[in-house]
């Protein structure tokens, strides 16, 4: 007898399996691929038959909608609820494989690739412990699962669907959109925010279940190019300047201890993404995180005085910084607004869940979209491990998630 899969698990299962990775090469079109249109289609097609007005589908691959308020709620703001398309390029996206592991203790094992077991340890992971007897739906380990943010859009989805079933539902009016490109930045920069017609949104895009999150990273992609002069090397001597060398100093006089893999919490970085080099020329391409602004603007300068200092050195011109900003701390705005943050607890709380308030290291829509006059802290999903082949999801997170976004739109509903 096969087994009845609830909607919110279904829905995933199904949006997982459309390929919507974002390109990086293309960012400068939105959507950076043309494939995002696939889920994009698919949502708008649902969302008609459940009977939300407005149901549009951008030449940029935005989906907006409008759910009707529940009487007695139609002279209130409207409430917004935001979820990503994309998936990111840094591990494959196509062919997503899903399927449910029921976790008995010990290493989570997702799948074989080449002989070889693609796990995940409680000793890397802590909170596998807590997840003993869950079932939890992994990739087969060649592929990211997409739960980042795929379940964030299931889960928004899943609450249309029950509201269509169940109109009495107190809400307000809902505004429902899914972005193309959260994660190569560009996100909600091409929302119209006034035809979106909303006071107050929600980011559903976060990880493990409880999760709110108000504060993130002030965030910035610094290119550092280095010009060298080849020559053959055995005419070198005081002659040749090897632009690979050039960029392992640059690189080597950044602090160690703020890179990634060495801090947590408020603590920012400085993240090398990618090299090109040869001698006569590199290009290494950085991105720079601090909460504190005062913190981010001191990252940023000392990028430039190492390369000031570097050329100095040189007594030429051959190292060159370039920054370019890509988001802000969004807590700037939406600590004027606590009361958005007291009812993503009661909704949590509700929904039995409890809230876990943290800064975010990264940065969601709601980002960019607090700078643009709408207020928008982020939720959990309940993925774990996301932008892996180790990514996976609690079938209960899906199902409790779609409980609390209940919680969340009632409490909107009150006058």
């Amino acid at each position: 007898m096969p087994i009845e899969h609830s909607d919110v698990l279904e829905r995933f299962l199904r949006y997982v399996q459309i390929d919507t990775t974002s390109s990086e090469e293309h960012c400068d079109q939105v959507p950076s691929s043309k494939k995002q249109f696939d889920l994009a289609n698919v949502l708008s097609k649902e969302l008609e038959s459940l009977g939300a007005a407005n149901v549009r589908v951008s030449e940029n691959a935005y989906v907006t909608a409008r759910v009707a308020a529940s009487k007695g709620c139609e002279h209130l703001p409207a409430l917004g609820l935001i979820a990503h398309l994309d998936t990111t390029e840094v591990a494959p996206g196509a062919g997503v494989k899903p399927h449910i592991v029921t976790y008995t203790g010990g290493d989570l094992v997702c799948g074989e690739v080449d002989g070889h077991k693609i796990a995940m340890t409680p000793a890397k992971l802590p909170a596998l412990n807590s997840l003993v007897g869950e079932d939890l739906v992994c990739t087969d380990g060649t592929t990211l699962l997409g739960a980042d943010d795929k379940a964030g859009v299931a889960e928004i989805m899943a609450l249309v669907a029950r509201i269509a079933q169940n109109p009495e539902l107190p809400h307000p009016a809902l505004g429902i959109c899914f972005c193309p490109d959260e994660e190569i930045g560009h996100g909600a920069e091409l929302l119209d925010i006034e035809d979106f017609g909303c006071l107050y949104a929600y980011t559903v895009d976060g990880g493990p279940i409880g999760e709110l999150e108000w504060e993130c990273f002030n965030a910035c992609e610094a290119t550092v190019r280095f010009d060298g002069y080849s020559i053959h090397p055995g005419d070198a001597k005081d002659r040749m300047v090897n632009a690979t060398n050039l960029f392992t100093r640059f690189h080597s006089m950044l602090p160690e201890a703020e890179r990634p893999e060495h801090t947590a919490g408020y603590e920012g970085f400085y993240h090398i993404e990618g090299v090109s080099s040869t001698v006569d020329h590199a290009t290494a391409r950085y991105i720079v995180r601090d909460h504190s602004a005062g913190k981010f603007a001191q990252k940023i300068d000392r990028l430039h005085r190492i390369a000031d200092f570097m050329n100095a050195d040189l007594g030429e011109e051959r190292v060159h910084v370039e920054i370019e900003q890509q988001y802000r701390n969004m807590a700037e705005i939406v600590a004027d607004y606590p009361q958005l943050i007291d009812a993503a607890k009661q909704a949590f709380e509700a929904a039995g869940v409890e809230a876990n308030v943290i800064p975010i290291r990264g940065g969601t829509d709601g980002a960019q979209l607090s700078f643009r006059g709408l207020p928008c802290p982020n939720l959990s999903t309940g993925a774990y491990c996301c932008h892996g082949v180790n990514e996976f999801i609690p079938v209960s997170s899906l199902e409790r998630m779609v409980d609390v976004l209940e919680q969340l739109v009632a409490l909107f509903a009150r006058s």
